[in-house]
């Protein structure tokens, strides 16, 4: 089976120029940016729980050039109007500051969530960056979940861009995983023996009342239900396109890899729900510059040594889709300048209003995308 599309929704927060807070106006912004006319072929949006916060998906591309076109379309789209309705658009996994609980978008499951979780979701305003990678059948998909199992905690760790919460740093390199663990079936998947033992789990799940429906499962990776393809949501929202573009191409050669495997008749590696547990809550509090959970051998390894294994793990598989090259460079990239939340930390001492506007700069800023970019396509 060959793995031929990759798609990106992005979260996005919007925030008031004057307060650096979050500001409700998602859905004026959503109006205006589709009357525009300029959003690409099969590419959407879609608004989230809540009055502060868009999301803007890509239409399945073949190529990570494909990607990164449409992820600065998009945000430049959404920039623009976003400035016209005196907001300014915000990539970021937590709002750096935030004083009050944000409206809840018109809509009776929206409601319906919000009765459900109460509290948990009354200040809940994390954003994430999911990749779609396709096409697959829902039985391959959840193999493939299988076998992305032990690396997640590694992609959460180089996305991480959440450090802050109401302008303090939490010591955490993703503040946004912490605060997801509050719901039921948050982080890693369990391991599943068939698509009917996952739906199993599902509907277990959601005739308990924990879910209000299958639409909302908390696992950071799934078989998707409403395209062919698997879906892996445990980045954060990135602050630049070049971040957002390194986690697709990564996810793309994790799936294609896990696919071998599978032919191959490679057996799942055993990674316990409690391994699996630790390992996310050491990537959201460390991300890329400390410790991490080795996820075979069990016990300390350092982060990066986990990146350097997951690069050489996909290493074929990025070569055939013509990404190499540059994954290296945007590897480099981050080794040199810091996650996300490096960077959030690196601006700190000037004040978290600082913080924010350095990510809206990253967030608009195209030419933060290596050049290498022109000379990349899918093999």
């Amino acid at each position: 089976m060959v793995v031929e599309t990759v798609g990106v929704e992005e979260e996005y927060l919007l925030v008031d120029p004057v307060s650096r807070r979050p500001s409700p106006v998602a859905q004026r912004v959503l109006d205006r940016a589709r009357a525009t006319g300029a959003l690409p072929a099969h590419a959407e949006l879609h608004p989230e729980l809540v009055a502060t916060q868009i999301e803007a998906a890509t239409s399945p591309c073949a190529t990570t050039e494909d990607i990164r076109k449409e992820l600065e379309t998009l945000r430049a789209l959404l920039c623009l109007v976003a400035l016209e309705e005196d907001a300014r658009l915000v990539s970021v996994g937590h709002p750096v500051l935030f004083d009050k609980a944000p409206p809840v978008m018109a809509g009776d499951r929206f409601a319906r969530i919000t009765e459900l979780y109460a509290e948990s979701v009354r200040t809940y305003q994390a954003c994430g960056c999911h990749v779609h990678v396709g096409t697959l059948d829902r039985e391959s998909a959840l193999q493939v979940v299988n076998r992305l199992r032990p690396w997640l905690p590694t992609l959460l760790a180089l996305s991480a861009n959440s450090a802050f919460d109401r302008g303090r740093d939490t010591s955490y390199d993703s503040w946004r995983i912490i605060l997801q663990s509050q719901f039921p079936g948050a982080g890693i998947p369990p391991h599943f023996r068939s698509v009917a033992h996952y739906e199993d789990e599902l509907q277990r799940l959601i005739d308990a009342g924990m879910l209000v429906d299958a639409d909302m499962t908390f696992w950071l990776a799934r078989p998707s239900r409403r395209f062919p393809t698997v879906e892996i949501r445990v980045a954060d929202a990135c602050a630049s396109v070049a971040d957002t573009v390194l986690q697709a191409a990564l996810t793309r050669a994790l799936v294609r890899r896990a696919l071998v495997d599978v032919e191959a008749g490679r057996e799942v590696p055993e990674f316990s729900d409690q391994s699996a547990a630790a390992a996310m809550w050491s990537a959201a509090r460390h991300g890329l510059r400390g410790p991490a959970i080795d996820p075979i051998q069990g016990g300390r390894i350092p982060a990066m040594e986990l990146l350097r294994r997951l690069l050489r793990h996909v290493r074929t598989q990025l070569d055939e889709c013509g990404d190499l090259p540059l994954v290296q460079d945007l590897v480099e990239r981050t080794r040199r300048t810091g996650t996300g939340a490096a960077r959030q930390r690196e601006v700190a001492p000037s004040g978290p209003m600082a913080i924010v506007d350095m990510l809206i700069d990253l967030t608009a800023r195209e030419e933060d995308v290596p050049q290498r970019f022109a000379h990349h396509g899918d093999g």
